[in-house]
């Protein structure tokens, strides 16, 4: 299971509609808006490196409003919850 944690900066005034398409496109499994120098973050989990590539180089660019996104790699997860279990495909 791969994990990224994807910040982007949104036209102003698409942030709701952008966040709205995100949490339709698969792998994501959840969209913030958020302070600071972006306006969301998106939670990605996807079986393969492969398939983050197709979902950030393809699904991004059909959703307008999106200006830059910045795309983090997560290599261990530290939670009390049993992460692998509760997004497992």
């Amino acid at each position: 299971m791969v994990t990224s944690i994807i910040l982007m900066t949104v036209d102003r005034l698409k942030v709701n509609d952008v966040a709205q398409k995100l949490t339709d496109v698969p792998g994501i499994s959840e969209v913030y808006s958020v302070s600071g120098n972006y306006d969301l973050v998106a939670i990605v989990r996807v079986p393969t490196n492969d398939e983050l590539a197709e979902l950030v180089t393809n699904s991004f660019v059909d959703i307008d409003g999106i200006e830059t996104t910045d795309t983090m790699l997560a290599f261990k997860a530290f939670s009390k919850h049993d992460l692998e279990s509760m997004f497992s495909v």
